[in-house]
């Protein structure tokens, strides 16, 4: 079985999205913003959304199952305010458990947050309780940038956070690190603030005793981990002299996946972190949607490269594909099951 890792509802109806722009202009104005029912989408147009997206493609790659979550850019937590932002969280994810109960061969759902710069983390629990334990969720993207690309807040491993961990140890539900767009324009959502996101939140981890008060926290890392496979000499150094332990003791808790768009990286991430920490993820469809003029593939069909690379043995090949998704995220490994997978 090939389950992606890494999915979000990129195709959803231009009217959604029209929505999200009228709530967001209207945020402090309600009575003259939209009403919920505006936001409504039809099992119909969910079918044309799907089927001739994410599902045509799943199918033509060889994959099998997507972890599905709300589109990250429109989570833009940075706008409105701390009420749209719970009213867009709990409209997103209602429409991604709709997706997966009406394919649930195809897709698994992952809730996004309602987060706000400036508001306390622990507001976000109710939801992704909600989420979780009501609607059958395996997981939760976490934005460590709320204020879109400018870093107001606190580090992840700040204790303000802590009350989002406990949460997700209880619920036994990994988070996917994963910020939303960019209002900075010193950096590029997908190019810039994505990756820098990646790298600067395992620093921020590697400096801490993050995972000593969370021993059962997971936390995946996505975007092939951003700078940190290829600079992890630096890390594992930096590790030894700052924190006096190994960086492999990181590793019980944080996992990378492998949307990284072209072969030699892939490569690269398979060979320096232990299979062990790497799962399959495309970001199908999303920040890179053309072909490679070089190869006349697509760049986000990562399967062609996991298939590639000649070091891996089938017994690697299965752990990234399917065994590693089914250990990290054990309410999926559990909603297999019960469909007899």
């Amino acid at each position: 079985m090939i389950i992606d890792c890494h999915g979000h509802f990129t195709t959803v109806p231009t009217s959604f999205r029209e929505f999200r722009a009228r709530q967001v202009e209207f945020a402090n104005d309600p009575a003259n913003g939209p009403k919920l029912s505006d936001a409504l989408v039809t099992d119909e147009q969910i079918r044309e959304a799907i089927e001739g997206g994410q599902l045509k493609l799943q199918q033509e790659r060889g994959s099998d199952l997507t972890i599905f979550s709300p589109i990250a850019g429109l989570m833009s937590h940075h706008l409105g305010n701390e009420r749209t932002s719970l009213e867009w969280s709990e409209i997103s994810n209602n429409l991604v458990h709709r997706v997966t109960e009406m394919y649930p061969d195809n897709f698994a759902p992952v809730c996004m947050l309602p987060q706000s710069p400036g508001v306390p983390v622990k507001n976000s629990v109710p939801e992704l309780r909600r989420c979780v334990e009501e609607l059958g969720f395996v997981g939760a993207n976490l934005n460590p940038d709320p204020s879109g690309g400018y870093w107001t807040g606190t580090p992840v491993t700040d204790r303000e956070w802590y009350p989002i961990f406990e949460a997700l140890c209880d619920l036994d539900v990994p988070a996917m690190i994963h910020v939303a767009a960019s209002c900075n324009p010193c950096f590029h959502g997908t190019g810039a603030h994505y990756l820098n996101a990646d790298t600067s939140v395992f620093m921020q981890i590697l400096q801490s005793d993050l995972f000593k008060d969370f021993p059962t926290l997971r936390l995946v890392i996505p975007h092939g981990g951003g700078a940190v496979p290829y600079h992890w000499g630096r890390y594992r150094g930096m590790s030894l002299e700052m924190v006096k332990r190994p960086l492999e003791e990181m590793l019980d808790n944080i996992f990378f996946d492998t949307c990284v768009y072209h072969r030699p990286g892939v490569e690269l991430l398979t060979t320096v972190v232990p299979v062990e920490n790497v799962l399959f993820g495309s970001e199908m469809i999303g920040a890179v949607r053309g072909r490679d003029p070089n190869t006349g593939e697509y760049f986000d069909d990562t399967k062609k490269y996991v298939d590639a690379i000649p070091s891996l043995s089938a017994d690697d090949k299965a752990k990234i594909f399917e065994g590693n998704a089914r250990r990290v995220y054990p309410r999926l490994d559990k909603r297999l099951k019960a469909q007899g997978k």
